[in-house]
C-alpha cells in the first residue's frame, strides 16, 4: 500500500506523521487490497484542523472521509475509526454475496441431503412414469376447470384462441386474472 502524507497551511512534524503512519497500518486488517492512503491535513483558522484520508481499493472503489476539530490527534482519531466502518461495511458486503451450499442452510435441507445420499447409495436409478395429460396445451375451458380444482396453483398457462400463449391466474379476491 502507498502512503502520502500531506499537511497544507501547516507544518507536519514527526509525531503526526508516526501517528498517521500507525493509524493507518490498522487498515491492513481488512484484507481488502488497498492500493493507496492518502491524508491530507490542513489548518484554517475559523475550524481548526481538517483532516481527509481518500483510501483507494483495487475493485476501483475510493473512500473519502473528512474530518473537522480543534485538536489535531482527535480529528485523525475520528476520521480512522470513520475509514474503519467504511471499510468494514465494504468488506462484509463483499463476502455477503456468497453462494451457499446444502450444508450453509442447515436443517431445513437434512432431508434433501438425506435423500440425495439415498439416491447416491442405490445402484440402479429409479424412473418415474409421468402423465402426459397433464403436459398438452390447454385452452380457456380447460384453464379455468384446472384452477377451480387446484387449491395451491396460483396460475396456468394456455393457448388462446390465436395460438398465442395466456396466462390465467387467481385474485385475492378470488377472480381470475388474465395475461
Amino acid at each position: 500500500m502507498k502512503r502520502s502524507i500531506t499537511g497544507r497551511h501547516f507544518e507536519l512534524t514527526e509525531p503526526i506523521k508516526n501517528y498517521v503512519e500507525a493509524a493507518v497500518d490498522v487498515l491492513d486488517k481488512y484484507n481488502l487490497d488497498i492500493t493507496t492512503a492518502n491524508t491530507v491535513i490542513s489548518k484554517s483558522e475559523k475550524k481548526g484542523f481538517t483532516v481527509e484520508f481518500i483510501v483507494n481499493l483495487k475493485d476501483k472503489n475510493t473512500i473519502v472521509i473528512t474530518q473537522n476539530d480543534k485538536d489535531v490527534y482527535a480529528a485523525i482519531d475520528l476520521a480512522i475509526e470513520r475509514v474503519k466502518k467504511a471499510l468494514r461495511r465494504h468488506a462484509d458486503k463483499i463476502k455477503g454475496h456468497r453462494i451457499t451450499s446444502f450444508k450453509d442452510l442447515g436443517s431445513e435441507a437434512e432431508a434433501v441431503l438425506e435423500q440425495l445420499d439415498y439416491v447416491e447409495q442405490t445402484e440402479e436409478p429409479e424412473i418415474v412414469p409421468m402423465d402426459l395429460e397433464l403436459h398438452k396445451p390447454l385452452d380457456f375451458d380447460e384453464a379455468i376447470e384446472a384452477l377451480r380444482a387446484e387449491k395451491k396453483r396460483q396460475f396456468t398457462v394456455f393457448n388462446d384462441h390465436d395460438g398465442i400463449m395466456r396466462v390465467i391466474y387467481k385474485r385475492a379476491d378470488g377472480k381470475f386474472g388474465l395475461y
